[in-house]
């Protein structure tokens, strides 16, 4: 199946849930996280603000603030088709740009460097087994990723996993991905409940 197909078929999924099925599912995996030693261990979580039907961010978001960890937001630059990421303190420092994103103010936020942050949590719209991802089509992750050093995990209901996805040279896996269901163990290829 292509990518575009595998897309469509999730994204229609995911909106055909109810919207009390997604907060609580939604709720269930930030708890799976909340408890993982990426989450504790990190002091700053590179993370997207969640747009609906994807796994809601904003719970952990509020959780690692009131934990004392730092949040980095990606500014997507588009000339590039790379990403910054930059620090926010509150919702406040985000504007809406492309595609109803919520982005980082510019004027409001500073700059943090790769190796600044310790947990990255990759977005997309389906998820292989092994980590691989098909995000919005582009490409912005597997480019910042392809030198990032630190722990990457994904947030997914279990209706965004599939045993396979369609992959390019240039894609890069995570190494876990959290569902409502289970914790996947994509480098190990495995899963624990």
């Amino acid at each position: 199946m292509s990518k575009i197909f595998l897309r469509n078929q999730v994204l229609d999924t995911l909106n055909n849930m109810s919207r009390t099925e997604h907060i609580k599912k939604s709720l269930e995996i930030t708890d799976r996280v909340l408890a993982s030693n990426e989450f504790r261990s990190a002091d700053t979580i590179g993370i997207t603000i969640s747009r609906y039907p994807e796994v809601d961010t904003r719970p952990l978001i509020e959780a690692a603030w009131v934990a004392g960890k730092q949040i980095a937001v990606p500014k997507c630059i588009h000339a590039t088709r790379k990403m910054d990421f930059r620090l926010i303190t509150s919702y406040d420092s985000l504007e809406t740009v492309y595609m109803g994103l919520f982005e980082p103010i510019l004027n409001e936020t500073i700059t943090i460097e790769k190796e600044g942050i310790d947990l990255q949590i990759v977005p997309g719209i389906v998820f292989s087994d092994e980590g691989y991802r098909i995000g919005f089509g582009g490409g912005y992750y597997d480019r910042y990723m392809s030198d990032y050093n630190g722990d990457t995990l994904s947030l997914a209901f279990a209706s965004q996993t599939s045993k396979s996805v369609p992959i390019e040279g240039h894609d890069i896996p995570v190494s876990k991905i959290f569902t409502e269901e289970k914790l996947i163990l994509c480098q190990k290829r495995e899963t624990t409940k």
